[in-house]
């Protein structure tokens, strides 16, 4: 017997990026991101990221895993230089991880990458000291103001609703 459901799905929820709005120069100039799904109660994100030949983020420290998976293009970790990851590659780092993310700037197409990071990035600037935060609630943020600043329509990606009290069962 199928288990009882105390809320049915109608519908799967399910994206298709070729559908979706790309958020270009989001974050830093060259950094392009469709949001999949952003979970800000369990700290979880899950991006497409499109990056442009050249550009390198801050130097972070993952307070969580991430999952990483390379659909085209090419990077590499500043600190790994011998461990480029390229089209087909999937990168496991476990929480505590810290490096910096770079595209070489003699790439010959975008780098497209989807991840799936659980926690915070910390970041730093060229001194190691701290710069800034970047997790699923900032992310949220930013995306919003995106959207707001270039008139364009609420973004469409999964987010799960917010935590509640549960309604009282009348007798």
């Amino acid at each position: 017997m199928l288990p009882m459901l105390a809320k049915d799905h109608d519908s799967l929820l399910t994206l298709n990026n070729n559908e979706m709005p790309i958020y270009k120069d989001i974050m830093v100039p060259g950094l392009d991101v469709q949001p999949q799904y952003v979970d800000v109660n369990r700290g979880i994100w899950v991006l497409r990221v499109m990056f442009h030949p050249g550009v390198q983020l801050p130097m972070h420290y993952h307070t969580g895993s991430v999952h990483l998976w390379t659909l085209s293009g090419k990077w590499n970790y500043v600190e790994y230089p011998d461990q480029p990851q390229t089209a087909g590659c999937y990168l496991f780092e476990p929480g505590g991880s810290i490096h910096t993310f770079n595209v070489p700037a003699d790439n010959t197409e975008v780098t497209d990458t989807l991840m799936l990071v659980e926690g915070a990035n910390v970041n730093f600037d060229a001194d190691g000291n701290y710069h800034s935060i970047l997790d699923a609630n900032s992310i949220t943020l930013l995306i919003e103001q995106y959207i707001q600043e270039n008139g364009m329509e609420p973004a469409t990606y999964i987010k799960p609703s917010m935590p509640d009290f549960a309604n009282k069962i009348k007798d």
